[in-house]
Formats: structure tokens, C-alpha cells, sequence
């Protein structure tokens, strides 16, 4: 019996579940990055830091499993991709792992003494592993919209010709404080929601700030990339049933492309306008003292921007800087039709009982941290 699903169809269900893997991954872990990184700057005591840590400490663990599914779908449905990203950002992998290694290790630690100035240290640790992944994870979201300086042989080998201080370009480093002010104003959503008192409102503020970074920075990247000379076109006739091989792209720069779909599927502007719509919602949300709005609007905010990216790209996944003709696409880069297919088996059945324990472990852990249980209790953070 055959399979029932075509090879075009399965290639676009793995691309979207990938876009709906790493939109889990931003809205969940980002709140705690977005947290860390705001840790510094609204904790001013060691009570309300504490709290801060706190409205994080029974989640960030689990939150950490989308990126990890994120990683292993590429592996599984993309191996181009992996083979490719894994290896020419491996420098940058292992910075934001370093990074993400300080989170753990700053929760355990910062408390294993009284002393203000060991704390402080910790607290510094953990805002860098807020700000840091927040930014570099940015930053290579730019460089896939700028072109990644790889190719690929004759034998579909790959060879990375970039260097790690060539990743942070002006247009990369505007991606990377848009993941930021993202990032930041979806951690001041979360706080607005579990915190109370001092930090409640201080997060707030925070918040304000990082929606108006968020939209200008989102409307100034729109320009870039819209004004610029970054995009890239399928230049010949591509069998969307057909082998994996990048070599059949056809792949071309054009100056402009990333536009193209939007005027071909005019249904693909709510991406945008949600990227838009979400901190302006956020904004009102803090100035109205609507919690649940804020939280909202951040959310909506990093699906609009995230999908941005995606809907901008498609069919391309990874495209090449040095060598268009190797770029990467969702027709040309994925694993067999049989893969797919078992792959999506196992997702129908799997996923939801994921998403299902998800949303019961943080319908039993909800609820608002206050500084004077944070005091009462030594076995907070």
C-alpha cells in the first residue's frame, strides 16, 4: 500500500511543523530568556530577584524541550539544513550553549550563599544567559535572510567559507536587538502576569520600552530587507515530488525577492501586520493594566515576526550567500518521502500528549510570586 500522502505535501507539513516548533520554542523558553534578561535591571533587592527567578523556576526546564524537538526535526526531516547550519554556525551554536549553561547552573548556585556580592554575580550570569541567546538567535535569523556564505560540491558536500565576527553585519546586529526587544517585552508579558508589587510594575515599564523597540526595529528590518539587495528566486522549473537535491534549485539572488510572496499571496500580510499588531497590544495592555493583554500581545508579537521570516523565505529554508545554486529549499533539502511520513505518524500521536502535559503542568504551577513568600520560603531560589 502506497503512502497516501504526496512527497509536495509532507515536504510542507515538515516545513510548517518546523515554523510551529520554533514559534513553541520563542513563546514558551522565550519568556525565560526574556526574564533573565530583564533579571538585572527590575530586581533590586535580593527578595525581588528572587522573585524574578522564581516565576521562572518551575518551568524553564520544560520550556528547553522545544528547542531540542526544534534541533531534532531538523536533523530528521532537514538533513541539508542541519548538515549545513550545525556545522558553518558552529561557533555561534557554541556560544548560546555556553550561554544557556549559565541559566541552570545560575539557579542552582546563586543561593548556595548569603553573600551580596556572590549573588550579584550569578544575577549578572543569568541575565547573559537571557540577552545572549536572545541576540544571537537574532542575529542568525538574519544572516539566513542575508545568505549563509556556504556551498555545496559535487557530492553534496558542504564547505562553510564565513567566520563567526562576519555573522554580526549591520543588517544581522538590527535582527539580533529586534529578538531582544522581542524576547524582553514577552518576559515583561510573563512578569506582568506572575509577579507582584515592585518588580510587577517595573517589568511593566521595561515593557513599554521594548514594544516601541520592537515596532520600530520590525518596520525598520521590513525596509532593509525590502530597499536592500538580499532575496533570492527559484530560477527554473522545480518538481515539488521530485528528489532531494540542492543542485536542482535554480536558485538565484534578487535583490527585493523576499517580498514576492506577499504579492503573489496577499493572505501571507497577517504575518506582518500580527508582528505589528502584538506590541502595540502589549503597549496598551501595560497602559490600560490589562495583565493578560500584555502577555497576549507579546505572544501574538513573536508569532507575527517569527512567521515574518518564514512566509518572507518560502520555498527557501537556507539560501546561500557565495553560491545561490546551493541554497536550500523545502523541494531540495529534505529527508525521503517515507521518513516524512513516519516522522508524522509518530508527531499525530506524540505531540498532543505533549501539548496536553504541557498545559496541565502550568495550570497546576500558575499563580503570582510575592516577595513575602519568597522570604518565608527557603526552598525558593
Amino acid at each position: 500500500m502506497g503512502i497516501p500522502l504526496d512527497y509536495e505535501t509532507l515536504r510542507v507539513i515538515w516545513w510548517l511543523l518546523l515554523g510551529v516548533l520554533l514559534i513553541g520554542f520563542a513563546l514558551t523558553d522565550g519568556f525565560d530568556l526574556g526574564t533573565a534578561a530583564l533579571l538585572p535591571f527590575i530586581g533590586k533587592t535580593d527578595e525581588e530577584r528572587r522573585m524574578v527567578i522564581n516565576t521562572i523556576g518551575a518551568t524553564w526546564e520544560g520550556n528547553q524541550v522545544w528547542f531540542i524537538l526544534g534541533g531534532g526535526a531538523i536533523f530528521a526531516a532537514w538533513p541539508f539544513v542541519y548538515a549545513v547550519s550545525f556545522s558553518g554556525f558552529y561557533l555561534a551554536m557554541f556560544l548560546v550553549l555556553s550561554a544557556l549553561i549559565l541559566r541552570p547552573v545560575g539557579f542552582k548556585y546563586r543561593s548556595k550563599r548569603a553573600d551580596p556580592a556572590w549573588r550579584n554575580r550569578w544575577d549578572w550570569a543569568l541575565f547573559v544567559g537571557g540577552f545572549v541567546p536572545a541576540l544571537v538567535f537574532g542575529v542568525a535569523v538574519g544572516n539566513v535572510l542575508a545568505g549563509v556564505p556556504f556551498r555545496l560540491d559535487g557530492d553534496l558536500r558542504p564547505f562553510y567559507e564565513g567566520t563567526l565576527l562576519g555573522l554580526f553585519t549591520p543588517f544581522t546586529l538590527l535582527t539580533g536587538l529586534l529578538s531582544v526587544a522581542m524576547l524582553v517585552l514577552h518576559g515583561a508579558g510573563w512578569l506582568s502576569l506572575k509577579a507582584e508589587g515592585v518588580v510587577r510594575e517595573r517589568a511593566r515599564s521595561w515593557g513599554q520600552i521594548a514594544a516601541i523597540l520592537a515596532i520600530a526595529l520590525f518596520a525598520l528590518g521590513g525596509v532593509f530587507v525590502a530597499m536592500g539587495s538580499m532575496g533570492y528566486q527559484v530560477s527554473g522549473a522545480v518538481d515539488p515530488n521530485g528528489p532531494s537535491n540542492p543542485h536542482l534549485a535554480g536558485a538565484v539572488a534578487a535583490a527585493g525577492a523576499w517580498m514576492d510572496n506577499y504579492s503573489a499571496h496577499p493572505w501571507m500580510l497577517i504575518a506582518p501586520m500580527l508582528g505589528f499588531l502584538g506590541p502595540v497590544i502589549a503597549f496598551f495592555g501595560i497602559r490600560g493594566r490589562g495583565d493578560t493583554m500584555v502577555f497576549t500581545g507579546s505572544s501574538i508579537a513573536t508569532v507575527g515576526i517569527i512567521a515574518t521570516v518564514g512566509l518572507s523565505m518560502f520555498p527557501f529554508i537556507l539560501p546561500s550567500s557565495i553560491d545561490p545554486a546551493s541554497s536550500l529549499t523545502v523541494w531540495t533539502a529534505s529527508s525521503s518521502h517515507m521518513t516524512l511520513f513516519i516522522m508524522l505518524l509518530a508527531t499525530v500521536l506524540l505531540l498532543p500528549i505533549v501539548l496536553a502535559y504541557t498545559a496541565w503542568a502550568y495550570r497546576v504551577m500558575f499563580g503570582r510570586v510575592s516577595e513575602e513568600e519568597v522570604r518565608l520560603n527557603p526552598d525558593y531560589y
